[in-house]
């Protein structure tokens, strides 16, 4: 469906959830979030905006987002200009969290191009480390090695992944492993084969973890299964 074309500064307050394939705008559009966070691929780039940082994207330039629940952003939609032509993220200040749509999209706008640049951060995108991690259960990820798939320091990662998932990335494998534990186990898998397949050094540490962390063994799984 053809969208009417932007000629004035347009300024909205959006929900966003879930992922959006790529796709262009004929006018730009200046964004950053006042709750959650907004994970971008813009021009072939991965980037991010959450509280503390936004995003110029111009208008023709392609991308796509995947928004994490219940994100809500401040979005202007404005045509071509000066300010506006570059990509380009800007640091948000705590007062720009308190504005809203009923605001003034020009002085808001030109507030915005005066904002601190930042220089861009790599974005963790969860869903591709999850598929590769899963993949190899059975060898170890030391929280070093999750960070280089994204080319992150370990300590970087460690802060970024707790800030995207509200777990520290060994309480996140942990659960991982355990969840495809729950599954195995009620397919019929013996203890010592999901132990062995998921990177566990025994069976009997494995059905310690199930116990401590789930609350339940092996035996209770698979007789639930049947």
């Amino acid at each position: 469906m053809a969208h009417a074309p932007v000629l004035v500064p347009l300024l909205s307050v959006r929900q966003y959830s879930g992922e959006h394939a790529a796709h262009a705008h004929d006018h730009a559009q200046v964004l950053y979030a006042l709750r959650g966070r907004m994970e971008l691929e813009v021009a072939g780039r991965a980037a991010f905006v959450d509280t503390t940082c936004g995003m110029v994207v111009p208008a023709g330039t392609t991308h796509g987002f995947l928004a994490l629940p219940g994100a809500r952003l401040l979005v202007i939609d404005a045509p071509a200009q000066a300010g506006v032509e570059r990509v380009r993220r800007f640091a948000v200040a705590p007062a720009q969290l308190g504005w809203s749509a009923s605001d003034d999209a020009v002085e808001r706008l030109q507030q915005i191009l005066q904002f601190r640049r930042v220089l861009v951060r790599r974005a963790i995108r969860p869903e591709q480390v999850a598929r590769t991690v899963g993949a190899a259960l059975h060898e170890p990820w030391p929280t070093a090695r999750m960070a280089a798939l994204c080319a992150l320091s370990p300590q970087r990662f460690h802060a970024r992944w707790l800030e995207l998932t509200g777990q520290t990335p060994q309480a996140w494998l942990r659960a991982l492993r355990l969840d495809a534990a729950q599954r195995l186990l009620a397919r019929g898998q013996s203890l010592e084969a999901a132990a062995l397949q998921l990177g566990y050094a025994s069976a009997s540490a494995l059905g310690f973890a199930l116990r401590r962390e789930r609350g339940c063994g092996a035996r209770a799984l698979r007789r639930a299964a049947r």
